[in-house]
């Protein structure tokens, strides 16, 4: 069965930690927006370099040059028989195109998982993580910025009947087993 999700969620709700472990699970990809931008970088594609000069310059990548490493990264092979989105869409403008992308691919997202917990318990996590730039508040801001931005996205999944909430303040292993369980 072919199986494509999106993972919603604040930082620090899991949604990498339980994209790979399902990834691995159904032997699909795990397509993180990070790992693409980072990838294509490296690669040096056209995209890469027009991504670089805005990563260099401190810059976030506009919306469309995103929308088409994403579009790419969707038709490589190994998408086909499945994926996992983790990180993307992160604004409605971004789902719209998604939903677009994916028609015009013969394809659909089954689910959209929103992975949850409370502040205090990502605050927690995201300070024990040890980068450098992870001090109270600047996590406390990026979660409050992720509410702002990703509360729509939430509502248009609910709209098309796709989206599913999951608690991600369990151990790892009990939060896989709710998602599988919430997608059967």
């Amino acid at each position: 069965m072919i199986k494509r999700l999106i993972f919603l969620g604040p930082p620090g709700a899991g949604k990498g930690t339980q994209a790979k472990v399902l990834a691995d699970q159904w032997q699909i990809p795990h397509i993180s927006t990070g790992d693409i931008l980072r990838q294509a970088t490296k690669d040096k594609t056209p995209l890469g370099q027009k991504v670089e000069s805005f990563m260099s310059g401190g810059e976030l990548v506009p919306d469309d040059l995103i929308l088409d490493l994403i579009r790419e990264r969707l038709q490589e092979e190994d998408a086909r028989k499945g994926w996992i989105l983790d990180g993307f869409p992160r604004n409605v403008h971004q789902a719209e195109f998604l939903e677009e992308l994916l028609a015009e691919l013969h394809q659909h997202a089954d689910y959209a998982i929103s992975l949850e917990a409370p502040d205090d318990v990502l605050v927690d996590r995201l300070l024990h993580r040890g980068r450098n730039d992870d001090a109270e508040a600047t996590v406390r801001r990026r979660l409050q910025v992720y509410q702002e931005q990703t509360a729509p996205v939430k509502a248009f999944y609910q709209q098309h009947n796709r989206l599913k909430v999951v608690n991600g303040d369990r151990p790892p292993e009990v939060v896989s087993g709710a998602i599988a369980q919430a997608i059967a």
